[in-house]
This record gives C-alpha cells, sequence and structure tokens, in this order.
C-alpha cells in the first residue's frame, strides 16, 4: 500500500500558472469552462443512453409519490416541494388531518417559479425563519440567487401570502438571522467593511427593530476576523425565554453566551462541546474529555444539568450517554418533555427514550415501540415546543423510506407515509465488511449487489464512495438515483466509513484530521483493496465517486493510489490545498485540515494535496470533475486549476460546470438529473466499456 512521503519542494507550491481560473465569472475563465463543458457534453450527453439515463434519474426526483417531509411551526405542517411542473418548487403547508390523506390538500404560500418569472431572478429556495410567538404569522424567507449559500432575506406574511410592504429584507450576503419578537430580529450579516470574518461569514451580530434602518441596528456582539462566525438567537418558550449568543472560535471549538441585558455571561462549558438549551435543562455533549471534580467524562458523552444551577456555579452532571468501541451518539432530538437518543451501534441505528423527572431531577430511559428491526432509523422531526410528537424515518439501502408519527408514551408511531420502490431490489443483498487500514484500524464498509451472498457473480463494475470529515456519518439509505443509475443496471455499490467521519464518535473524527489526514485517504486506499481481494471488484472495474470534503479525497486517490481504480468522480471538490484557506469559506475548515500559511501544517498537507502532486510520467485513471460557477463554499477554481494541470500534462480528464447550484452543483432537478446522468455516464463507459 502507498505512505506518503515528504517530497522536494516544488516551484509550483508558489508560481501557479492558473491562477486567472479562480475569477469566477472572468470573461477568459468562462471561455474556458464553455469549452470544457462543451467536451464533457460531446462525450457524454449525445448518446441515446444518456438521455434514457437522464429521464429515468427525473423521474425519480419528480416522482409525485415521494414523501413531501414537513416541519410542524404551530398548527400546520410546512413543506418544500420540486417536480416536473415546479422545478423551482412551492413552499406550502397543511394540517396534519389532511397530510394523513393519499392526497392532502395542500395551501400553497409562495410559488418560486412565479416569483422567478415576475422579477427576473434565479431564485432557489434555502428556508425560511418562522415567527413562532404571536400565531406563526411571519417569516423571514431565504433565497438564494442560483443556489449559492449567500442569500436575500425578505419578510413574508404567512396569511397574506406576500411579502411585507417595507418588512424585514437584507441584501444579498451569508446572513443570519432570528426572531426576538414580532418587532425585533437578531442579524449577523455583511455591513461593510471589516464586519465579516476571514471565513467571509458575520463578525458582528446586532439587534434590529423593525422600521428603522439596518445602519442603526444596535451591535450585541463583535467577534475577532479569524473567528469562523458570530449568531444570535432568541428563546421565545413560555416561562423560559432567554437570548443567547454564539461566537465560532473555529470549526469545532464555541463561546456560548447568555444574554443578562446589557451584559453577556458566558455558559462556562469547554470550546470544543456542544452545549443545548431546553426549557430548564442544559446538555453538554463533549469532544473531547471533561474532568469536573473527581469525575472525568469521556469524549462522545451527552451530559445533563439544571441551566439555572449549573449557571450559579452547581456543577452536578449526570450522563445521559457513554460511548463504548462499538457504539457512538449520532444525533438527540427534544420533544416538549422528553429527549429522544439516536445512537449508531457498528453504523447501525439504535433509539431510546429519556424522561427527566422534573422533581428530582433523575432521568428515566424507554424504548420507542414498534420500530424495523434491520432499517436505518432517524427522527425527521419533532415538536419541541408544544406537545410529544415525532416523526421517523426507516429505510436501508435496498429498502425504501417509511415515514412515521407518533407520541411518546401512546404506544407504536404509525406509518403515515411510504416511499415507492424506484428499482428491483429483490435479487439483491447488503452485506457490512471490514477492511484493515495501513495501522491496523477496521474500517467498516457496506456493499450493495445483486445475488446472494452464497451465490455472489464475480468482479462487478462497482461505485465506492466515502466522505471521512467534520465528523459526517454515512448511513445506510435508499436512493433513487443511485438504484436506477447503477443498481439496476448490474453495478454493485460500496459505502465506506471512514475516519475522519463521526460513526464512533469524536474519537473517530479527531483521529484523522490535520497531520493525521493521511488515515482517511489509506482507510479508503484499504477498501478498495480489500474489495479486490475479495473478487468484488477489481481495479478495471472499480470507479470512486465524492463531493467537497470526498472531493478532496477523490483528489488524493487520484494522484497517490491511481493503480487501485479504473474511473474517478470529484464533484464539487477541494484540491488545491495549498491556497484553500485564501478561497471563501476555506479558512473556516482550518480546524480540520491545518493551516497551509503555518510552514510546520504544509508539511503534512504538502505530501497529499492533489493539485501540488499531479505527476506528468505518471499513469491516472480517467477522471471527471464536476462544479457549480455558484458554489460560494467550495471555490470553482480548485477543479478548474486541476483539470487545466491534468490537460496540460495529456492525462484523460473530463469537465463539467454548472452555472447555477451553490455547493450541490444543481438548483432544480433537471439540473440533477444531467448532473448525474453525466455521472453514471461517465462510469459506465470507463467501467464497463
Amino acid at each position: 500500500m502507498t505512505h506518503f512521503a515528504s517530497p522536494a519542494p516544488d516551484a509550483r507550491d508558489d508560481a501557479d500558472p492558473y491562477l486567472w481560473l479562480e475569477d469566477v465569472t472572468g470573461t477568459v475563465a468562462l471561455d474556458w469552462v464553455v469549452a470544457r463543458n462543451a467536451a464533457a457534453m460531446a462525450a457524454l450527453a449525445e448518446g441515446r443512453g444518456f438521455a434514457e439515463l437522464r429521464d429515468a434519474i427525473r423521474a425519480v426526483l419528480d416522482s409525485r409519490d415521494r414523501i413531501p417531509y414537513v416541519t410542524r411551526r404551530g398548527e400546520y405542517l410546512y413543506n418544500f416541494w420540486q417536480d416536473a411542473a415546479n422545478p423551482r418548487g412551492l413552499w406550502r403547508r397543511t394540517t396534519l388531518a389532511e397530510y394523513r390523506k393519499p392526497e392532502p390538500d395542500w395551501d400553497v404560500l409562495l410559488d418560486l417559479d412565479a416569483l422567478a418569472a415576475s422579477e427576473g431572478e434565479n431564485w432557489v429556495w434555502q428556508g425560511a425563519t418562522v415567527l413562532r410567538p404571536g400565531g406563526y404569522r411571519l417569516a423571514l424567507t431565504h433565497l438564494s440567487r442560483g443556489g449559492a449559500d449567500a442569500s436575500v432575506i425578505r419578510e413574508f406574511d404567512l396569511e397574506a401570502r406576500a411579502f411585507v410592504p417595507d418588512g424585514f429584507a437584507v441584501p444579498e450576503a451569508k446572513t443570519d438571522v432570528d426572531w426576538i419578537s414580532a418587532d425585533e430580529i437578531y442579524i449577523g450579516t455583511d455591513f461593510g467593511p471589516g464586519s465579516l470574518t476571514s471565513s467571509g461569514y458575520p463578525r458582528i451580530v446586532k439587534q434590529w427593530r423593525r422600521g428603522t434602518p439596518l445602519s442603526e441596528a444596535a451591535v450585541v456582539y463583535e467577534g475577532e476576523p479569524q473567528d469562523v462566525s458570530v449568531s444570535g438567537y432568541h428563546d421565545p418558550t413560555e416561562g423560559f425565554e432567554r437570548d443567547f449568543v454564539i461566537r465560532g472560535l473555529d470549526f469545532y471549538r464555541t463561546a456560548m453566551f447568555l444574554r443578562d441585558g446589557d451584559d453577556l455571561v458566558r455558559v462556562p462549558v469547554p470550546e470544543d462541546a456542544l452545549a443545548d438549551v431546553h426549557r430548564e435543562w442544559l446538555l453538554v455533549r463533549t469532544r473531547s474529555p471533561w474532568t469536573v471534580g473527581d469525575t472525568t467524562h469521556p469524549a462522545g458523552a451527552l451530559l445533563a444539568a439544571r441551566f439555572a444551577d449549573f449557571m450559579a456555579g452547581d456543577r452536578e452532571l449526570t450522563p445521559l450517554f457513554e460511548p463504548d468501541p462499538h457504539t457512538s451518539l449520532s444525533y438527540y432530538a427534544w420533544t416538549r418533555r422528553h429527549l429522544i437518543l439516536g445512537a449508531l451501534r457498528d453504523v447501525r441505528s439504535e433509539l431510546s427514550v429519556l424522561t427527566p423527572d422534573g422533581d428530582t431531577g433523575q432521568w428515566h430511559r424507554s424504548t420507542l415501540d414498534g420500530l424495523p428491526e434491520f432499517a436505518q432509523t432517524d427522527v425527521a422531526g419533532t415538536d419541541p415546543h408544544d406537545s410529544d410528537e415525532y416523526q421517523l424515518t426507516s429505510s436501508g439501502f435496498t429498502e425504501p423510506v417509511t415515514l412515521r408519527y407518533g407520541h411518546i408514551g401512546a404506544g407504536p408511531a404509525e406509518p403515515l407515509k411510504q416511499a415507492p420502490a424506484f428499482f428491483d431490489a429483490t435479487a439483491m443483498t447488503v452485506e457490512q465488511f471490514f477492511a484493515t487500514s495501513a495501522d491496523g484500524t477496521a474500517i467498516p464498509y457496506f456493499v450493495i449487489r445483486p445475488g446472494s451472498g452464497h451465490a455472489q457473480p464475480g468482479p462487478a463494475p462497482t461505485l465506492l464512495t466515502g466522505y471521512g470529515g467534520f465528523e459526517v456519518s454515512l448511513t445506510p439509505s435508499y436512493s433513487g438515483v443511485i438504484g436506477r443509475g447503477w443498481l439496476a443496471r448490474g453495478g454493485t455499490y460500496v459505502v465506506a466509513n471512514l475516519r475522519g467521519g463521526g460513526e464512533y464518535g469524536p474519537r473517530w473524527h479527531l483521529s484523522a484530521i490535520k497531520e493525521h489526514r493521511h488515515r482517511v485517504y489509506e482507510d479508503f486506499a484499504a477498501v478498495a483493496t480489500d474489495l479486490i481481494d475479495r473478487g468484488i471488484s477489481s481495479p478495471g472495474l472499480l470507479g470512486i465517486e465524492g463531493g467537497s470534503n470526498g472531493g478532496l479525497l477523490m483528489g488524493v486517490m487520484l494522484t497517490r493510489y491511481p493503480e487501485l481504480f479504473g474511473a474517478i468522480v470529484g464533484q464539487v471538490p477541494l484540491l488545491d490545498m495549498r491556497r484553500y484557506h485564501q478561497l471563501l469559506a476555506g479558512a473556516s475548515w482550518i480546524a480540520e485540515y491545518g493551516d497551509p500559511s503555518e510552514q510546520a501544517d504544509w508539511a503534512y498537507l504538502r505530501p497529499y494535496s492533489p493539485y501540488q502532486n499531479v505527476a506528468p510520467d505518471r499513469r491516472y485513471p480517467p477522471v471527471l470533475f464536476i462544479t457549480s460557477t455558484r458554489d460560494d463554499r467550495v471555490h470553482p477554481g480548485h477543479a478548474r486549476k486541476m483539470v487545466a494541470r491534468l490537460l496540460e500534462q495529456g492525462h484523460d480528464v473530463s469537465y463539467y460546470e454548472n452555472i447555477e447550484g451553490g455547493h450541490g452543483a444543481a438548483a432544480d432537478n433537471e439540473q440533477r438529473a444531467v448532473k448525474w446522468a453525466l455521472v453514471f455516464e461517465f462510469l459506465w463507459q470507463r467501467l464497463a466499456g
């Protein structure tokens, strides 16, 4: 297996001939993009097979039988819906009684297609912040031009179904807002020079009163330029009304402040812990060991205390969850009176319910009844303010999603919606294996393929994916797109659970950050090697795909382990680790990767940075890079420059850049279908001939 060595200094580290491709909308750069797009479409999209594949994927994305997932706000369930007739989408709502019906009667609040047409804007929905006090009548909508993270904020009246004349409105920026009352909001945005962090997020949070200029909003808190971001929010829970300011010190460290009049009081928890306040309770989720008195709580624990007592100096903490070598806390969700815990045991879900006794402070544990035994089950929604209802989704790689609805203590959750099957999985099997990485660590991965475990075909075209970063877990889930585009055509699909992710909690993540990043790539290479050794695939039949941080993974596999793969696809990738911290939101990821401006950090970044490691005399598998002009999170210059360098050296590389789409590289279902059809067509051409 390949190991990283420290290469000799390379002039390309500092002399970059392709910096001009970082000019996102520059004429010369966009002319280059148009030419590359034309070449990719000519090679991949002109055949009948591409059109059929694109249409099959589009049918999945536009299916009216999909589950319309909802979020409760007061008496209504809210949903955002896109289909063939509404490509930009509808923001709508209904009641629970209607939602139980096969065809609910939806009340459309905002038609994005009509709005985009009337205003001449390519609006993409980024969500809404609904005002809870006062009957949920007002909302702050987030509208993005082309799918970028930056959005325009406009106040909307849900009863009038119209934007509020002279209401709260904020120009395009990476803005954070929250309601304080019907006439005041917290806002962090681009207030002008010096108001943003080096990551491009708000550095200042203000309190803005209706009817006054934004320039007169009162400053609540100012962070430092090197922070990731600063935000403020209001907890309107009756009897527990509170205001907080969150200062993001880096991607994993925060300072939480309770606002007491004009004073801000620090919530005294570790900077790398996650703190949450619900009614009378403070929850603390640790990311490193925390010693309180004579007790050391492990990383990955969930602890509870009475918030008022804790702020007064009482340090009595009740452990609600502690990890073990096979189990980690994945998430938790409050209802009004209960806490649902979601855990992973060897990447398989387990759910439990904890109920605090308000008098004694004791917590009682129970289980949720009526859940499928072998499916991945997650909490899809709760009502933390007004009831103990919850929604659950259950699915697997070959089992479509079932949405269940229930109330804690009122019996098993009832099936409410069932997603359709988009491919025939009756002859497919799902297996979990473990590969051994370079340092001996067991790396789990799932294999989905035709046939039974006792009668498997020989090596087949295989699509392997992974992520390995930011404590993100890849768990079993149903994808009609993967099913139709890959599995139904006879391909094998593999999901690797790499270090750097969250499958085994903080220790799994922290073991592969910064100078230990090489472990992510060794893990992925170990899974690829294990697939080949088991006869599931072969180097010529093994394709890989990943996006964002997973796109960085693809770049490293290309330049460090090319002999293992027959084709590679990287979507919205990081690739130039020399300059990533200077591009868009890159500075916010220094806690994950390291700071390339520091010589000691560049010493471990340089050996794997894909852009600095492309070699003209090395043989690489064919590669396709996909990105978006409107991605304002990972700069499209990463992919552009990598492609230019590969082309310069005569390697087989294809490139497609969607003009819209933001970090998802697609703004609507038509664009998503084209993107995934390009991915699958490329892989089928290169792996299966």
